[in-house]
């Protein structure tokens, strides 16, 4: 019982450690290939809240954690990645990104950028913070937060992300990159599904 007991205390160390927001990007502390993303509420474009476990339903997918609609390398990202997404869902996968953005910021980038996958609003950054992805946004960007999230946003970034799910939702590969400037291409994402 003991030892069931310490692991448990261990575990839940571990969790708290990833869902807090770090000091920097360089400090962020993401989840490791093999561990599972953890099963938290998102909101669609549409306004309905969803839990990942139902999003991801048992099909490989690539999530991909983007900074905002706001961000001219998110959005070039999530463009390039739109670009492949045919090839991707031939390889199986689907696609769903996930930013602090409102729903409705949310669908305003999927309209300007002419995306097709789904994209999800986690405003309160929750699965953000539970990814071990969260760190304390800079005083400049705040009010920016505030109002893309409609005031939910605390003062969080993102580390753009991707990371590649199996059926089960465990992580399979992943990119985690803490300057926001450099982002895996769409073709290279194509190399890691095949």
């Amino acid at each position: 019982m003991k030892k069931v007991a310490f692991s448990f205390m261990v575990l839940m160390a571990a969790f708290s450690a990833r869902a807090q927001i770090a000091a920097e990007a360089r400090a962020v502390n993401p989840l490791l290939i093999g561990e599972s993303v953890p099963d938290i509420s998102v909101v669609s474009t549409a306004g309905t809240s969803e839990k990942f476990t139902a999003i991801a339903a048992g099909k490989p997918s690539v999530l991909l954690i983007y900074r905002g609609g706001w961000c001219p390398y998110c959005n070039r990202h999530l463009s390039d990645i739109q670009n492949v997404e045919d090839s991707v869902i031939s390889l199986g996968y689907q696609i769903i990104a996930i930013s602090p953005d409102s729903p409705e910021n949310l669908q305003i980038t999927t309209e300007k950028d002419q995306l097709k996958y789904r994209l999800y609003s986690d405003a309160s950054g929750e699965l953000i913070k539970a990814l071990g992805i969260a760190f304390k946004a800079p005083e400049r960007s705040l009010a920016r937060l505030l109002d893309y999230s409609d005031g939910h946003n605390t003062g969080f970034l993102p580390v753009p992300s991707v990371f590649v799910l199996n059926s089960e939702g465990k992580i399979v590969f992943e990119y985690v990159n803490p300057d926001y400037k450099i982002r895996l291409s769409g073709n290279l994402l194509l190399a890691v599904l095949e």
